[in-house]
């Protein structure tokens, strides 16, 4: 009879060379039958402790009790495949007798491949299987399931429901919940609908497949409506469930609903699940009760790598980056050492507040532990990651780091190419930028919405007008790339900076898309920077038409009004924003020392060293006052 192993060849980059140690030292001399053999083998899955299990298997080879059973082959492949060793496994299921070989040994092979990320090549396994004759059974459609999912093949999924219902397994409970979840995985709700209502036994952890999937899909009502079902057929509630709502809720952003779970929560007894408290944490997070969820997770006793990245994320969607980069020294001193996720959202922070030792320090950190992959990753993940790093440069300043990591980096995608560009652009190289500019359409990849604005940027910063007119025009007839409000916005404060206001005004009037309050501040800004007052006035009556509220426009236009020298309309100007009930919000600036991020909010006292730094700042404007600065009064 034909092998089914050697249909394929085994990736050997990916599985380890097959090695037995012959070493029975450490092991006694019981005499063992079928039970204890596959209990040991199956202790060791659960020590993880693949040694011993080789040490076991070595010494039934020695006493020539390797060929026990078929029960006993099928416990050896599942120790090696569970200890991610499919070299091992596979040698086992070659040497066993055609006559062994049953349903058992290929799921055991079959599962292994799945659950080590080679779902293709437990897939191939299969197809070999059947072309043996041999039957899947009700664990084989599960396991095939999981790995059609991994590889999105959803006709082939639905092709495996087909050969469920010619078996007579599809309203099996586990072959069952195993389609409901594939079809909820690639969006198919209906299908997964019509099987769940036909399953005669839905167990708690189908009805929380539907749950989840739903939610994952986005139909988060039809989440809620199987949890009200589930409810009102009296099915138990687990953490799971609980956990796939509390995702619903903190999508859409429902607070009150939440807060009526949690308050299930307590009442159940399910407060300390881990699980449960990271779904809280999140679920408050989202609902920016950022207070709740920070009170959530310093209450948890145990804590780990998703209870960390949940509230540093959560920390750092809400602009509180300092307390980010405490958190993240936390984690490091708690003992979780951080993941991507962790890294990339540190790494944003640091983007902001201009934290460039900080940043340095966690690249190091990635260099040295291997998560970036030096730049030579295929992986998405690792794409994002060292983008992540040249964003974290670009934004603090320091485009040689970032542009040495750029060329060390092998897979590059058109995000990368955009950070570069913009990074030089918002800092004065405008030769650099427009120079990887031509590069990236050199290279074959083409340039979208976000390239231009860093181009156009570029332009602006340097002077380059004539260029970024003619990058205007041919944005759409040569890139295919339609002009947004936002390359506008460019253009009109590039002109501007050149002194042209004239021409970035007619341009802000005529330009064919609805205009925004960000183009006519660019104007604004402008006037003030070229003492333009008259037509400031005539600008802002458009901002203020589009958006009385925005405290920025009225920050500038008094300062146009400072910059002129006409006091009285500065003060018109706070008697409106009075009237109009707007605040200007406090300026927040950061420093980075060796000691760490130091943050200040306009005449704060909270710095343990604010008298000795007010001191410093009087003596700093009184210096400069005698050199003849004027202070804006705005």
């Amino acid at each position: 009879m034909k092998k089914a192993a050697l249909v394929f060849k085994i990736p050997t980059t990916k599985l380890p060379p097959c090695t037995f140690y012959f070493s029975t030292s450490s092991l006694a001399s019981p005499l063992y039958n079928i039970t204890t053999c596959v209990a040991s083998f199956k202790q060791c899955i659960l020590d993880k402790s693949f040694k011993k299990g080789q040490q076991l298997h070595a010494q039934l080879l020695i006493t020539g009790l390797q060929a026990l059973s078929p029960a006993y082959t099928t416990s050896l492949i599942n120790m090696y495949a569970k200890c991610n060793r499919m070299n091992q496994a596979l040698l086992v299921f070659n040497s066993t007798p055609d006559c062994d070989r049953n349903v058992f040994t290929h799921n055991a092979i079959i599962s292994g491949f799945v659950s080590n990320g080679l779902a293709r090549y437990g897939i191939e396994f299969y197809k070999e299987m059947r072309r043996l004759g041999v039957l899947p059974d009700k664990v084989t459609l599960p396991c095939l399931l999981k790995g059609l999912c991994e590889i999105t093949e959803v006709y082939e999924v639905k092709k495996i429901h087909g050969l469920a219902f010619k078996l007579g397994l599809e309203l099996d409970v586990f072959v069952g919940s195993a389609l409901v979840s594939s079809y909820l995985k690639f969006a198919l709700v209906d299908e997964a609908h019509v099987l769940f209502d036909k399953m005669p036994e839905r167990d708690v952890v189908l009805w929380n497949s539907m749950i989840n999937g739903c939610a994952q899909t986005g139909k988060f009502n039809e989440a809620l409506g199987v949890f009200r079902r589930m409810r009102k057929e009296g099915v138990p509630i687990d953490g799971f469930t609980v956990t796939g709502i509390l995702s619903v809720f903190a999508v859409t952003g429902d607070f009150d609903k939440g807060r009526t779970v949690h308050g299930f929560v307590i009442k159940v007894g399910f407060g300390s699940d881990l699980s449960i408290c990271n779904a809280l944490i999140d679920m408050y997070g989202k609902c920016d009760c950022i207070a709740v969820a920070l009170e959530i997770f310093e209450e948890m006793d145990e804590k780990d790598i998703y209870s960390w990245n949940s509230i540093i994320s959560i920390s750092e969607q809400a602009v509180d980056y300092d307390e980010t980069l405490r958190l993240f020294n936390r984690m490091f001193n708690y003992g979780i050492h951080p993941d991507l996720v962790t890294i990339k959202t540190v790494l944003a922070a640091c983007s902001h507040v201009a934290a460039l030792m900080h940043g340095r320090e966690i690249h190091s950190y990635i260099i040295v532990n291997g998560l970036a992959k030096d730049g030579k990753s295929e992986d998405i993940n690792y794409v994002l990651l060292n983008n992540a790093i040249l964003d974290m440069y670009a934004k603090c300043g320091s485009m040689r780091d970032a542009h040495l990591v750029f060329d060390q980096m092998i897979c590059k995608d058109v995000a990368s190419w955009n950070i570069m560009i913009l990074g030089y652009g918002m800092h004065g190289y405008g030769n650099e930028a427009l120079g990887l500019f031509s590069l990236m359409c050199a290279t074959g990849f083409m340039p979208n919405e976000v390239t231009f604005v860093g181009v156009l940027s570029a332009c602006g910063h340097a002077g380059f007008v004539t260029l970024g007119r003619e990058f205007l025009r041919q944005m759409e007839l040569k890139y295919g790339v339609t002009p947004s409000i936002d390359h506008y916005a460019c253009v009109i404060d590039m002109l501007g900076r050149a002194g042209q206001l004239e021409e970035a005004y007619e341009l802000a009037k005529t330009m064919p898309v609805k205009a925004n309050p960000v183009a006519w501040r660019a104007l604004l800004a402008a006037c003030q920077l070229h003492c333009n007052a008259d037509l400031a006035e005539i600008v802002a009556r458009h901002i203020f038409e589009l958006d009385p509220g925005h405290c920025g426009s009225y920050v500038l236009m008094s300062n146009v009004y400072v910059t002129a020298g006409r006091y009285k309309e500065v003060l018109d100007v706070r008697h409106t924003m009075r009237q109009q009930n707007v605040k200007k919000a406090p300026g927040c600036s950061w420093i980075e020392l060796k000691n760490g991020l130091h943050t200040f909010i306009t005449g704060d006292q909270i710095h343990p060293e604010a008298n000795c730094i007010y001191s410093v700042l009087r003596l700093l404007t009184s210096r400069l006052s005698e050199q003849g600065y004027v202070p804006h009064l705005v």
